[in-house]
């Protein structure tokens, strides 16, 4: 399984940096620019969650993250989206046709 999973997502010949999941819907990095926009994601989203603290007012900073982890998703969804390959609901490698 993990053999033909490492095969689909070197099967790019358009450069995508995202590739369709093989099973649901989405995308999974396929490039070292897909795993460094997902990192980079998520040093913000754990550097904005590491600020909060005891001292900091609930409501604003409740608002505050969730809004900053809602743009920071937004912004990762519409790389995804750019330049990444159209995603699609599958469930496996898709079927190569045979003549």
């Amino acid at each position: 399984m993990i053999k033909e999973y490492i095969k689909y997502l070197k099967d790019n010949p358009r450069g995508y940096w995202f590739k369709a999941r093989l099973y649901g819907w989405g995308w999974t990095p396929a490039t070292w620019q897909g795993w460094l926009v997902l990192a980079i994601w998520l040093v913000l989203v754990l550097f904005f969650a590491f600020t909060i603290d005891e001292n900091s007012p609930p409501r604003e900073i409740k608002f505050t993250f969730i809004l900053l982890v809602f743009l920071l998703t937004a912004t990762l969804l519409r790389i995804c989206y750019k330049k990444g390959e159209r995603s699609r609901w599958q469930w496996g490698p898709p079927k190569e046709d045979k003549k």
